[in-house]
């Protein structure tokens, strides 16, 4: 499967504007061969989460839902797609949908862990649901940009069955060693690609920090954005270098979580 990622710049509130980058996108993924396109998190509203209950006056999450079924089914293409996504009690969620080719959603994915006191603000946290999509061949999985600097998140991801973590992202500056480090880290640690798509440029107050990239579970990149700038990134996922992976490392197969459960544990002091 040949996946692509998006890293571009949104404008907070412009939903229109937001979807027709990524529906630009679309079409030069599927013109480069791409399956899949994943872009970055809350890209339809841009990323302010302080923005985005005014924008959802306008335009609501089911609207914006709408828009993305278009994208994928217009262009033909599965897509990733991130989103604020509201709970039968009202609540916020920050959600990422998968839509297939066709436009039919197959799962969408809740952040777990939100990202400082802006986003807790606005938004509620998921209950840890991690759904896992076949789609052309590969197992996919998802996280919200956070999630990713959490290892039981990545390694909760795998253990479900996906062989690709999906991760729309919105990482400000300085944070970039993040991107750099953390994606292949945690592809190797649980031998499954990850493919990371960030915003970039500067959205309200908040410079993201590009770097957008693509992980294989050797830990290798596969493809990488530089900080600034809007950049289309691809990659061909090959499941013979994941079974070689796993055979390699064999960490999913020698966990002890006997033993981890002690660990989490309070010390006992002597």
């Amino acid at each position: 499967m040949r996946i692509a990622v998006l890293q571009a710049n949104a404008v907070p509130g412009q939903v229109d504007t937001n979807v027709a980058r990524i529906a630009g996108a679309a079409r030069r993924a599927v013109e480069g061969g791409a399956h899949l396109l994943v872009t970055p998190e809350l890209f339809a509203t841009g990323y302010v989460p302080a923005l985005v209950p005014r924008i959802l006056l306008g335009t609501p999450p089911e609207d914006i839902v709408r828009r993305l079924v278009e994208v994928a089914s217009s262009c033909g293409i599965a897509l990733v797609a991130s989103a604020p996504d509201r709970g039968p009690d009202g609540e916020l969620y920050i959600a990422a949908h998968l839509f297939d080719r066709a436009g039919a959603r197959l799962a969408t994915y809740r952040k777990t862990h939100l990202y400082g006191p802006d986003e807790a603000a606005v938004f509620t946290p998921g209950r840890g649901e991690l759904p896992v999509v076949a789609l052309h061949g590969f197992r996919i999985g998802f996280l919200i940009c956070y999630d990713v600097e959490f290892p039981e998140a990545v390694r909760g991801v795998a253990l479900a069955g996906a062989d690709l973590v999906c991760a729309p992202t919105a990482l400000p500056e300085p944070f970039g060693v993040v991107a750099r480090t953390l994606p292949p880290a945690r592809a190797l640690e649980s031998q499954v690609y990850v493919a990371y798509a960030n915003h970039c440029g500067r959205e309200g107050d908040t410079v993201l920090s590009g770097r957008s990239i693509i992980a294989a579970p050797d830990g290798t990149v596969l493809a990488a954005a530089e900080a600034a700038g809007e950049e289309l990134l691809f990659a061909d996922l090959d499941p013979e270098l994941q079974r070689a992976s796993r055979a390699d490392n064999r960490y999913l197969a020698e966990r002890r979580p006997d033993v981890y459960a002690t660990w989490e544990r309070p010390a006992r002091t002597a």
